[in-house]
């Protein structure tokens, strides 16, 4: 555990056992920027022009995670939930109605229905894009892919959490 208590990964292990940890610690990541906050704390923009919200967050790796492991893994028809196939921007689109309750408990479902889905493949098993069908990827490629995506947007999520009450880190 690192100092904040979120899930440190191991200095050693397997190849899949580091990266979910990593994974995991990113998905961890989010959920304490978002943790302690107001509805109307989760939906304050960050910075003219940009509309980025802490919920908006949320709700787009709600679907990111929903699109890479449902939709790649479990060759499910799993819609998008809050954007759309031609805008794929609508996820950061939050409104009043929008609750931290609704979109995080939505998160984490996906979440452990994404954890089902790797859980049942090997690193290197190949799935074929929904969306592109002439182009592949391995487990591994989709581990390493969603690292890269938590990571940015926690960047993002620290200087919102910042610009809301000025904590940082985690």
């Amino acid at each position: 555990m690192t100092a904040s208590g979120l899930p440190m990964p191991g200095g050693t292990g397997g190849e899949r056992e580091l990266l979910e940890q990593w994974l995991d610690l990113h998905r961890a990541t989010l959920a304490a920027k978002c943790e302690g906050l107001s509805d109307e704390q989760l939906r304050r923009t960050s910075a003219p022009p940009s509309g980025l919200t802490l919920l908006g967050l949320v709700r787009h790796l709600a679907d990111v995670e929903r699109h890479w492991f449902r939709r790649m893994w479990r060759d499910e028809d799993s819609a998008p939930l809050y954007c759309t196939e031609t805008d794929r921007a609508l996820g950061f689109v939050v409104t009043e109605a929008d609750t931290g309750a609704e979109a995080l408990a939505v998160w984490r479902r996906e979440v452990d229905r994404a954890r089902k889905a790797a859980a049942e493949r090997a690193l290197d098993e190949v799935a074929v894009h929904p969306r592109r069908t002439d182009w592949q990827t391995s487990l591994r490629w989709m581990y390493l892919h969603m690292i890269g995506e938590y990571a940015r947007h926690n960047g993002h999520a620290d200087l919102l959490r910042e610009r809301i009450d000025g904590a940082t880190g985690f």
